[in-house]
């Protein structure tokens, strides 16, 4: 019943998004790109009636570069929950002085895989989600790595962002990466290789390939390509069309809401009830 009653008032609220930026954007764009995209997030709101869910990794990658420590160093299980614990407050603080700028405010919630497995957890998160929205505030999410292991050692918060997105009815899902899109071989490897720009829904032989040629993830993440298109398949397959785009491209997510063909668009294979 609380789940149909949320369906109902949500057909009356504005657009949706989550919008997920990676370890990689962060620390390299540092915090003139993350005011960039909070002044983004302030146009979708207040121009475009737009609601947005940030979904934010960086915690342990950002405590690295404060504690000036090798980037690529082998860690304990321990060392790397120290770290979160570390990164996190320092990366929320980039964002709540972001969006203080653009008269927001931010909220953390940070997250581990059973609170979205478990139904009752899944509903506390979703009606506090709900409640943040609804007072105009800016969720700030990530995963709990301070204390959960599992997702450390799995990988970035791709896969994270599509169960939000799932869980919250959004209506895009917005992956932010260091290239332009999805293209149709590693550009890194191929100058010659193209963009797609756009992909009805994502097939298990893609997934397949891609993993053949993934080596795994970014200098200071753990994501990838391949994580990036297992989420939005995850995201297609519950009515979420996922956009991948370069996270650094001036006003992007502006440009996405105005229209404009940007990156790579992956059609959700159903329309949500």
């Amino acid at each position: 019943m609380a789940a149909k009653m949320r369906a109902k008032k949500r057909s009356k609220k504005p657009e949706r998004w989550v919008v997920k930026a990676g370890s990689n954007m962060i620390c390299s764009g540092g915090p003139m790109l993350i005011r960039a995209w909070m002044q983004q997030v302030a146009h979708l709101r207040k121009r475009n009636r737009i609601e947005v869910i940030w979904v934010t990794s960086g915690a342990i990658a950002t405590a690295v570069d404060f504690l000036n420590e090798p980037m690529k160093a082998k860690r304990t299980v321990t060392q790397k929950q120290a770290l979160a614990a570390i990164g996190q407050p320092l990366v929320l603080d980039l964002y709540t002085m972001g969006l203080r700028a653009q008269g927001l405010g931010a909220a953390q919630v940070l997250l581990t895989y059973e609170d979205l497995a478990d139904g009752t957890r899944r509903e506390n998160f979703q009606n506090t989600i709900e409640q943040l929205l609804d007072w105009k505030i800016t969720p700030v999410l990530n995963e709990n790595d301070a204390v959960a292991t599992q997702e450390i050692r799995f990988g970035d918060n791709d896969s994270l962002s599509a169960r939000v997105a799932r869980a919250v009815g959004a209506d895009r899902l917005v992956i932010l990466t260091d290239v332009e899109g999805l293209y149709d071989s590693d550009p890194r490897k191929n100058p010659t290789a193209r963009l797609v720009p756009e992909l009805r829904s994502v097939s298990a032989g893609q997934i397949r390939k891609l993993a053949k040629e993934s080596k795994g993830g970014t200098v200071r993440g753990t994501g990838g390509m391949l994580s990036k298109l297992m989420a939005a398949k995850l995201a297609s397959d519950s009515g979420v069309r996922t956009h991948l785009v370069k996270g650094d491209e001036t006003n992007v997510l502006v440009e996405l809401a105005a229209g404009v063909n940007v990156g790579t668009t992956i059609h959700s294979r159903k329309k949500r009830r």
